[in-house]
């Protein structure tokens, strides 16, 4: 079966790149609630050192990969001429941040828990047993969800290397 357009040499998205186009709009609204982004943030242009503070603010690094996240949103969109390069581009961008964010989200979380109030909730009559941990090493739900998404971009980059045969091409 031949996988090439022959007039244009486009070759068709892989459904594993279809699929990115809902799995990229959920990470990014975990990501704006996980780390309270807002609807527009400003980047300081003003001189090359201007990145430094910027850049170490979580919530710059997310904003910055919920960025990369609206551009590949686009290229997973159906009818999107994209390319075996920019979509691994994109990919290897957001790679580091989203295998931060879970960590950072936690870390963050944590430093603004009131434990006093949380550990005083622990024995009122709402919290059932079962909806706490009983092992630091037991896997959190939500964390897990945006774990698998995050995978969904490997699948993705896998699926059209080898769509392309290791080769630079178009897709749509």
């Amino acid at each position: 079966m031949e996988n090439t357009d022959e007039g244009s040499g486009i070759i068709p998205k892989p459904d594993e790149l279809l699929a990115l186009h809902s799995v990229s709009k959920r990470l990014f609204e975990t990501l704006r609630d996980w780390f309270d982004i807002s609807k527009e943030v400003t980047i300081d242009l003003q001189e090359i050192d201007s990145a430094v503070i910027e850049l170490s603010s979580p919530e710059m690094i997310m904003a910055m990969a919920m960025r990369k996240l609206q551009a590949l949103h686009l290229l997973a969109t159906p009818g999107v001429l994209t390319s075996t390069d920019i979509v691994i581009a994109i990919v290897n961008d957001l790679d580091r941040a989203l295998l931060q964010a879970p960590s950072m989200y936690l870390e963050r979380e944590a430093g603004r828990t009131n434990w006093d109030i949380a550990f005083a909730q622990m024995g009122d009559n709402e919290t059932h047993p079962e909806d706490i941990p009983t092992t630091a090493s037991e896997p959190d739900p939500i964390i897990e969800e945006f774990q698998v998404h995050h995978e969904a971009l490997h699948h993705a980059v896998h699926a059209i290397v080898q769509a392309s045969n290791g080769e630079i091409r178009y897709f749509q």
